[in-house]
C-alpha cells in the first residue's frame, strides 16, 4: 500500500478534533474509511488499542506500531487481531502489549465531567464502549433538565427500584427524583452520566457480578454513592417482569443488548426478543421519560429499526414520539459501512 502511515494517521486524528475538549477516549481510525482498510485505533488517554479485522494491514504492523509511538508517544499500546487464519470473526482475539507492559493498559479517561476506569487487556472492549458517547452525554442532559423540576409520579413515588434479591434498608429520600433504568448496564457508564445529570437511583441490570463491580469502581472514581439495590446481577428481562408487578416506574431507560446473550439457559437474541423487551419496558416508563434503545446488530436498517421501536413503545403510550435516530458518533467516520462498525439507535419520548 503505497502512501505514509505516519502522515495518514495524522490526518486521521485531525478529522476528530471536535471532541479533544469533549474526551480523552475516542476513535482515531475507523477502517476502510480513513483509508486503512481492516484496522481500526482507538485512543484511551494516554494508551492505544489497534484492531486488525482483516489482513491487509497486518504484516505492517510493527511499521504502524512505531508510527503511533512517534505521533503520540503513548503510554501502552496493545493489539488485537480479530480475524482468524481461516478469516473468521474471533471473539477471543489473540491480544498483545506493542508498547509498555501489562500494567499499563489499565488507566482511568475522561469523558465530559465523567471519568471510567478501562483496561485493554481486560477482554475485546476495555469497558467503555466508544460508539455510544454521544449518547451518554444527551442521557445525562436530560437528567440535569429534569432536576429541579421533577414532580413524582403518585402511583410510584413510595416505591422502591429494587429488586428483592440485592435490595437492602435505604433511605426513602435518597429515591426522590428522576429515575433511571439502564439494562444490559455492562460497566454502568450510562449510569454514571444519569447520576451526574441529578438521577436519583439508577438501577443496573446485568447477568455479570465482574463487570457490576466494574460499575461500581466507576461509581466511586466519579464520587457518587451507591444506593443498595442498584446493582442487580441477572437477566435484565427478569428485572424487567419485576418490575412490572411491582408497579415500578422510570422517568429515563436505556436498552442496549448485545446481538446474542444466554443466561441460565434462555437464549437472548435481537432479532427474536428485542421488539418484545422494548413492549414491556415501554410499560415502566413514566409521562414526559425517554427511552433509547440500541444494537450493534449489522443487518439491521436505522430506519425500520427506529419504525419498529416506535411502533413498540406507542402500543402502550400512543403519544409517544421519536426524538431521533442515529448511528455512531463524527469519530466513527463511515459508520455502517463495514460490520465491525455499525450501530443503530433511537430515543423516544413519552408525552404525558
Amino acid at each position: 500500500m503505497a502512501f505514509d502511515l505516519k502522515n495518514n494517521l495524522a490526518i486521521a486524528f485531525d478529522k476528530r478534533a471536535s471532541l479533544f475538549d469533549v474526551t480523552d477516549a475516542y476513535r482515531v481510525v475507523n477502517g476502510v474509511a480513513d483509508d486503512f482498510p481492516g484496522l481500526t485505533l482507538d485512543r484511551y488517554g494516554e494508551r492505544f488499542q489497534i484492531q486488525f479485522f482483516g489482513p491487509e494491514l497486518l504484516r505492517r504492523k510493527n511499521e504502524i506500531v512505531n508510527a503511533i509511538g512517534e505521533l503520540f508517544n503513548p503510554v501502552c499500546v496493545v493489539v488485537k487481531e480479530r480475524l482468524s487464519s481461516a478469516g473468521r470473526s474471533l471473539e477471543n482475539a489473540p491480544m498483545d502489549v506493542a508498547v509498555g507492559s501489562r500494567e499499563d493498559a489499565v488507566g482511568i479517561v475522561r469523558e465530559g465531567k465523567a471519568q471510567f476506569h478501562v483496561d485493554l487487556m481486560d477482554t475485546i472492549n476495555p469497558g467503555l464502549f466508544l460508539d455510544m458517547r454521544h449518547v451518554r452525554l444527551e442521557v445525562e442532559e436530560r437528567f440535569r433538565a429534569m432536576t429541579g423540576t421533577y414532580s413524582a409520579h403518585p402511583e410510584t413515588a413510595n416505591v422502591s427500584p429494587l429488586h428483592p434479591e440485592t435490595a437492602q434498608s435505604s433511605t426513602p429520600a435518597a429515591f426522590e427524583g428522576p429515575r433511571f433504568l439502564n439494562l444490559f448496564s455492562y460497566t454502568c457508564s450510562f449510569s454514571v452520566h444519569a447520576r451526574l445529570g441529578g438521577a436519583a437511583v439508577a438501577t443496573n441490570a446485568d447477568i455479570s457480578g465482574k463487570i457490576l463491580d466494574k460499575g461500581r469502581e466507576n461509581y466511586a472514581l466519579n464520587g457518587l454513592d451507591l444506593y443498595p439495590g442498584e446493582f442487580f446481577r441477572g437477566n435484565a428481562i427478569e428485572y424487567v417482569r419485576w418490575a412490572k408487578k411491582k408497579g415500578l416506574h422510570f422517568d429515563g431507560i436505556v436498552l442496549d443488548p448485545p446481538s446474542f446473550a444466554r443466561f441460565k439457559g434462555f437464549n437472548f437474541n435481537v432479532r427474536e426478543h428485542l421488539m418484545p423487551l422494548v413492549a414491556e419496558c415501554a410499560e415502566l416508563l413514566n409521562p414526559d421519560g425517554f427511552f433509547m434503545v440500541s444494537s450493534n446488530y449489522s443487518e439491521f436498517n436505522l430506519n425500520s429499526f427506529a419504525r419498529d421501536v416506535l411502533a413498540a413503545v406507542s402500543s402502550v403510550h400512543p403519544n409517544a414520539k421519536t426524538s431521533w435516530k442515529k448511528s455512531q458518533d463524527v469519530d466513527f467516520v463511515g459508520s455502517g459501512s463495514t460490520k465491525d462498525s455499525c450501530l443503530v439507535a433511537t430515543l423516544v419520548e413519552v408525552r404525558a
